[in-house]
């Protein structure tokens, strides 16, 4: 039976068998000994988004009182969910991105802390996922860009809507009314300013 450490767009986690692209966490909030999520959903500020492996390191998944490991059909779907890339083993796309979201939100000198701070603020209402008004045309959204129509998160690639699922993504169906965006603004605008997400193979 799959666990529960799956993240969708919206920022839920849910149980499914497919793999992820990426892990990451938001810091403690698991049992391990049952290996199920506590009520809390994050337990930090750092939300981070890592890659599945590094330097050869393999962890027994919720298996310590260590960080919860959640995974993300790709990077877009981490950044719709209000995750950034992680400074320790992703160091280079972290950078990337730091100096994209300066660029793109008019800031400089920025720290980790300082767009988890804002992250935080732009991706929860409450303990809800936080929805915004689109800045612009949906088409004009940049590639990565995920935004929510009723029940459905759909990324934007190329100048396409495509559905998510955990399995993958597909060509949306007919038009797509009342979009709100799910990507946190300040990491649409580091995208507008040409960070690239790493995209599901079905997205390209």
């Amino acid at each position: 039976m799959p666990l529960q450490n799956r993240v969708t767009p919206q920022g839920d986690i849910i149980a499914t068998p497919h793999r992820g692209m990426f892990t990451g966490n938001r810091g403690i909030i698991h049992d391990p000994a049952t290996r199920t999520l506590l009520r809390r959903r994050w337990a930090s500020r750092a939300w981070l988004t890592c890659v599945c492996e590094f330097r050869g390191r393999r962890r027994k998944v919720m298996g310590g009182r260590s960080w919860t490991e959640l995974f993300f059909l790709d990077e877009a779907t981490a950044f719709a969910a209000g995750h950034r890339p992680c400074f320790f083993c992703r160091r280079d796309d972290a950078n990337r991105f730091r100096k994209a979201w300066e660029d793109g939100n008019g800031i400089s000198n920025v720290h980790a802390d300082d767009i988890d701070s804002v992250l935080h603020r732009e991706r929860l209402d409450g303990k809800a996922k936080r929805l915004h008004a689109l800045p612009m045309r949906l088409k004009q959204l940049p590639d990565g860009a995920m935004v929510q129509a009723g029940e459905a998160s759909f990324l934007i690639a190329k100048c396409r809507a495509l559905r998510w699922s955990p399995a993958g993504y597909r060509e949306a169906q007919g038009l797509i009314e009342s979009a709100m965006l799910l990507t946190p603004p300040s990491t649409l605008r580091a995208l507008v300013a040409g960070y690239r997400p790493v995209l599901h193979g079905s997205a390209l």
